[in-house]
């Protein structure tokens, strides 16, 4: 299955979604702000022996960096800028801050249904 970081500052709900991933088969990796997302796919510092995720779901508001540079950081890297993305907010206005040159990106708003979230999980991993 599909190795996906998962980028979120709150426990909960990087263990409720890591719970649920693993369960369809999915390595997932925490990443608490978004330094540690960068260095954990090796984009900053540069590492090029990291494995590249399939998947990236983001937060939009953490300490240390912001969902929106993380992804610009994603973009900028060329092993990193085609890896698709799903913005995890609270704020549902945040996913329209995303540039629409900066890839596709697809949006679930916190609180979210975890069957909706597992099954856009699936839909984006799904397209080439």
């Amino acid at each position: 299955m599909a190795r996906i970081l998962l980028v979120d500052d709150e426990p909960d709900v990087v263990t409720l979604i890591k719970f649920m991933l693993e369960k369809d088969g999915h390595t997932v990796i925490a990443a608490h702000d978004g330094a540690q997302a960068l260095a954990r796919a090796g984009v900053e510092p540069r590492d090029e022996t990291a494995v590249i995720p399939d998947l990236v779901i983001l937060d939009v508001m953490m300490p240390v960096m912001d969902g929106y540079s993380v992804r610009a950081r994603l973009q900028e890297d060329a092993r990193t800028k085609t890896v698709p993305v799903i913005v995890l907010t609270a704020k549902g206005d945040a996913k329209d801050r995303f540039h629409p040159a900066q890839g596709p990106v697809s949006h679930i708003d916190k609180p979210f249904d975890p069957k909706a979230l597992r099954e856009l999980v699936a839909s984006r991993l799904e397209k080439p």
